[in-house]
């Protein structure tokens, strides 16, 4: 069952330097939920305190609390490694392990959780592969390099490696912003397929590609240079995109500003 996000309060460090500030929000079950706003204003860094990748950075640091259902994900004894297994993330730029193959790209996951059988891997290769759109494609050359792989395809290659372990949420950090059109429109396709089964957040500076695949969308802004990104509104895609509550939201998705 895809798990419901609330976030409290959290602020986010890079040593001194507050990113953002008092962010306070919910992410639905099953749904997309896409984080829009200018460059610099905090999106990826609030994307990455959510499975707790944002402590991995040299300095980074978080205040405030991240519930997954009834779980504080900040809580004492809370293994950070265990929370990034239940929330996947794709980046920015494919990353497909370079020395293995396609198959054992998918399979990573799997076997640093301890399965090993190769029946077992074999179903659920076949099944990430089917999930991402990408089994067709290399069904008969599972063996290769996933380096070998088109952009597009090395980028689905890594959403099947990220759902092969079965998380809740499905974390996605401008996952199309070094694909071409046509590979970008894939991904768009696939992540409507996989709200079905995940919760997902995207973080997009596309604003045609927030209002097609989202649900809801959360709009990040800067009050100035150097200050903390801050949570200005979200709400139903629908109502962001034809009438927003702050006239900010509204300059930035008209091109005034940003």
């Amino acid at each position: 069952m895809a798990k419901r996000i609330d976030v409290s309060g959290l602020t986010a460090y890079y040593g001194n330097f507050r990113a953002i500030d008092d962010i306070s929000m919910t992410v639905e079950p099953r749904s997309v939920t896409a984080f829009i706003g200018p460059s610099g204003c905090g999106k990826s860094t609030f994307l990455r305190t959510l499975n707790r990748m944002h402590e991995v950075t040299a300095g980074g640091r978080v205040e405030g609390k991240v519930m997954l259902d009834d779980e504080d994900l900040y809580g004492p004894g809370v293994d950070p490694v265990s929370v990034r297994r239940t929330i996947g993330m794709v980046f920015q730029r494919p990353n497909p392990f370079p020395t293995m193959s396609i198959y054992d790209n998918v399979a990573a996951g799997l076997r640093l959780n301890g399965e090993h059988r190769k029946k077992d891997l074999d179903e659920v290769v076949e099944r990430s592969l089917k999930g991402a759109n990408l089994w067709n494609e290399v069904k008969d050359r599972l063996n290769r390099p996933g380096s070998g792989l088109s952009g597009g395809q090395q980028q689905r290659l890594c959403i099947a490696r990220a759902i092969a372990v079965e998380p809740q949420v499905l974390l996605m950090d401008e996952p199309c912003s070094a694909l071409d059109p046509i590979s970008t429109l894939a991904i768009e396709d696939l992540i409507g397929e996989l709200k079905s089964r995940f919760t997902i957040v995207i973080v997009t500076h596309n604003m045609q590609q927030a209002a097609r695949v989202s649900d809801r969308t959360a709009f990040f802004n800067l009050a100035e240079v150097g200050a903390p990104g801050k949570l200005v509104e979200i709400d139903d895609t629908e109502r962001i995109f034809s009438n927003p509550s702050v006239q900010a939201t509204e300059d930035y998705i008209s091109g005034r500003f940003g």
